[in-house]
């Protein structure tokens, strides 16, 4: 054994060394339908204008600590109840990751991250790199929720954190809003209920405006499938003395002064990007239509800007896409309530025909 792999045995963490980093694919040359980007980038004019704001920023500076304009966007524009403020993240993986973090504990337990499965990736990675056990609760066939099984499961492991995707991902549905409210009063003074609704253009479903209801109750967005994926901002809203020891965790300076002025410029034109929104809901339907009259093809309900569906074989249909210079996500590989089903994200008009077209022609 060489002296650069004994020494990452004897220093890395033996979970870290078993597992695989988080892949993502080159997409050079592709039509890129595998993560669910917003396929708009905003009018040409508009990207001068935020061209000469990004030259003007100060980038020998560091960015003011405490974002005070940029929250005040955010909370006027995005629905954030009076009296409540932000926390700030590079996307949602950094806000999983703080909150992850500071219900780890280290006196000897084990805290305890929850959600339904299958579920966002980032929800167990980030419980076990912050030394906490993640215990993941199927749902039903039809993906929605095991409310019975979630209680079960909240009584026995006493979660500290519970994610609820809304809508979900990878599936695309939302859950039931009653059995989200059960779930969020079982958790009750013992454990926070993290609603994600990184898809709320798309859904316009949110559980924002009751966070005065509960105490417990965390709502987190992003910016990224709005149009901003490129930026990495997300951000999160709840008690404000919840939200002050989450503050504790969260690095110095986490969002750069870049994505800090690209963020409150696009906030001033939050009318461009939910007309855009509503191009690609439309494209939405239009795409499950014509994806339900093939045959062989499940289509799965959508809330969100992709769409789950289920294949007679899902390894043949991503193969033969990418030869086709086409990428989508195979699902089947994440668990296997997913077997033979891939993802595929609402694109243009013309994207979405081609993807169409090149499954056609691999069914």
């Amino acid at each position: 054994m060489s002296m650069i792999d004994t020494l990452i045995d004897n220093t890395i963490r033996e979970d870290v060394r078993n597992i695989a980093s988080y892949f993502v694919p080159d997409a050079s040359g592709y039509i890129k339908l595998d993560a669910m980007e917003n396929p708009y980038q905003l009018p040409s004019e508009l990207r001068a204008e935020l061209g000469q704001r990004l030259a003007d920023a100060a980038l020998n500076r560091y960015p003011v600590a405490s974002y005070a304009t940029l929250k005040g966007k955010i909370c006027k524009g995005l629905g954030v109840p009076a009296g409540y403020d932000v926390l700030l993240g590079n996307g949602s993986d950094e806000l999983i990751s703080i909150m992850a973090t500071a219900i780890a504990r280290q006196d000897g337990k084990r805290a305890v991250v929850m959600a339904p499965t299958p579920a966002f990736v980032m929800f167990a990675r980030s419980a076990q790199f912050a030394g906490a056990d993640f215990v993941g609760v199927p749902v039903k066939s039809d993906f929605s929720l095991d409310l019975p099984a979630m209680l079960a499961a909240i009584q026995t492991h006493q979660p500290s954190l519970v994610f609820l995707a809304y809508p979900n991902n990878p599936t695309g549905n939302l859950f039931d809003e009653n059995d989200m409210t059960a779930i969020i009063r079982a958790l009750g003074e013992t454990g926070i209920a993290v609603v994600d609704e990184a898809y709320q253009p798309f859904a316009k479903k949110s559980f924002m405006g009751r966070l005065p209801e509960f105490p417990n109750l965390v709502v987190m967005r992003t910016l990224s499938k709005l149009g901003l994926a490129g930026i990495r901002l997300g951000y999160l809203s709840g008690d404000p003395k919840l939200l002050e020891q989450f503050e504790k965790v969260r690095p110095p300076y986490n969002v750069n002064v870049l994505t800090q002025v690209a963020a409150e410029f696009a906030l001033d034109h939050l009318d461009v990007l939910d007309r855009q929104a509503e191009l690609l809901n439309a494209e939405r339907s239009r795409l499950a239509t014509e994806l339900a009259a093939l045959p062989g093809v499940e289509v799965f309900p959508s809330a969100a800007n992709f769409i789950a569906l289920r294949v007679p074989d899902a390894d043949k249909a991503c193969a033969d896409l990418r030869d086709g210079k086409v990428l989508i996500k195979n699902l089947g590989k994440m668990d296997k309530m997913l077997a033979n089903c891939i993802r595929v994200t609402v694109s243009t008009p013309e994207e979405n025909t081609a993807f169409l077209n090149a499954l056609k022609a691999s069914l």
